[in-house]
């Protein structure tokens, strides 16, 4: 599991694709926070804080975390080097597991850069530290437990087909049905009255809801939870094709 791991790592990062996906998110949030004119722009909001950050991410999330994940599956059943996995002394959980685990290290490499953004923002303020620096940790928590989701739904939708293409757009249009679809539908008529149970099947509820600084056990048991869905979804795929 661990070589397995560390191959997906390797993969990634010894193609331009790996850094140009990371380089992408990067220099778009770049731009959005200290170029672009508008609400995002920190210098124009004059606060210390990194609201645009974390309201940007999940969106470039729907597009950075299926570019990671793609491949990790699909190049395996186009080029039949997965039946290879299957002989090896390893379990199609522990296969799944090891290319999660490599997409969330992946993910982590691109957010760790935006560190800087926070560390800028701290100490070039009119008062050097007037930041919630609990509600950025909290941000940057729902930020990655948001992204484990992503990830999860992308590993997932890697395992269904043998085209990374195909794996990208499944994985994107999930994602963003659990960003912002069961927002959206809860504001039907026909779910008045439980349109805040509605909301809660979706991740921007919870992911609000951690971006505020106060980590609720029910969020964590939520992308604890999804996470693992989709998960047990991918390992059950290549069941399928193991038998």
């Amino acid at each position: 599991m661990i070589s397995l791991f560390r191959k997906e790592i390797s993969l990634f990062f010894n193609t331009l694709t790996g850094y140009l996906v990371i380089g992408v998110y990067l220099v778009l949030n770049t731009l959005f926070l200290w170029v672009i004119p508008g609400s995002f722009n920190i210098p124009e909001s004059n606060q210390a804080s990194l609201h645009g950050l974390f309201t940007i991410s999940p969106w470039l999330f729907l597009f950075l975390v299926p570019a990671i994940t793609m491949r990790m599956i699909a190049d395996e059943r186009k080029s039949g080097t997965i039946d290879l996995l299957f002989i090896k002394p390893i379990s199609d959980i522990q296969i799944i597991a090891a290319k999660y685990l490599a997409s969330l290290v992946l993910v982590a490499a691109a957010i760790i850069p935006t560190f800087v953004t926070f560390f800028t923002v701290y100490h070039l303020g009119y008062t050097p530290g007037n930041m919630d620096v609990g509600a950025t940790i909290g941000s940057y928590m729902g930020l990655f437990f948001l992204a484990a989701i992503y990830a999860a739904i992308g590993v997932f939708a890697s395992s269904i087909t043998e085209n990374s293409i195909v794996s990208f757009i499944i994985a994107a249009l999930l994602s963003l049905l659990l960003y912002i679809g069961f927002d959206t539908l809860s504001q039907l008529p026909i779910f008045s009255g439980i349109e805040d149970a509605i909301k809660s099947i979706g991740i921007n509820e919870h992911y609000n809801s951690i971006s505020r600084g106060v980590i609720d056990t029910r969020d964590l048991i939520y992308f604890a939870g999804v996470s693992a869905i989709f998960i047990l979804l991918a390992t059950y795929s290549i069941e399928k094709k193991h038998q």
